[in-house]
């Protein structure tokens, strides 16, 4: 069963699977400068809205590197990608901003044994997937 899947890219055990998922979410403000008083301020919309997944996986148990490199594919071609957690709830349209890789715990031909990532994504207008697929 996946835990996410953002676009076609299914997270899960066999994948690569997050121990912690972070949401931010921002309203944004316009302040208009009073004088002897303070800033008269007016709501204008949402603001930014990110996700970051992070966790640690072994290699003896995950495809961890290949799916890193597939996610990097995906950032590359800089297309919005539904996101979606695996009970079906719809987070909306995100882009992959940034993936951190840490490896760890190396075996004598240097390859790593421990495999740690964090995976930045911020949100998109879905009027921007919707063209993209149209």
């Amino acid at each position: 069963m996946p835990m996410m899947t953002l676009g076609t890219f299914v997270f899960s055990l066999p994948t690569l699977a997050y121990q912690q998922l972070q949401r931010s979410n921002e309203w944004r403000h316009a302040a208009s400068e009073r004088v002897h008083a303070r800033p008269a301020h007016q709501y204008v919309g949402p603001g930014e809205e990110t996700i970051e997944l992070s966790g640690t996986v072994a290699k003896e148990l995950t495809a961890g590197e290949p799916s890193l490199n597939t996610l990097r594919d995906l950032a590359e071609d800089g297309q919005p990608l539904p996101l979606v957690d695996g009970r079906g709830y719809v987070y909306g349209a995100f882009v992959i901003k940034g993936i951190s890789e840490t490896q760890t715990l190396f075996f004598k031909d240097g390859a790593a044994r421990g495999l740690e990532f964090s995976l930045s994504l911020v949100r998109v207008d879905e009027t921007v997937l919707q063209k993209a697929a149209g």
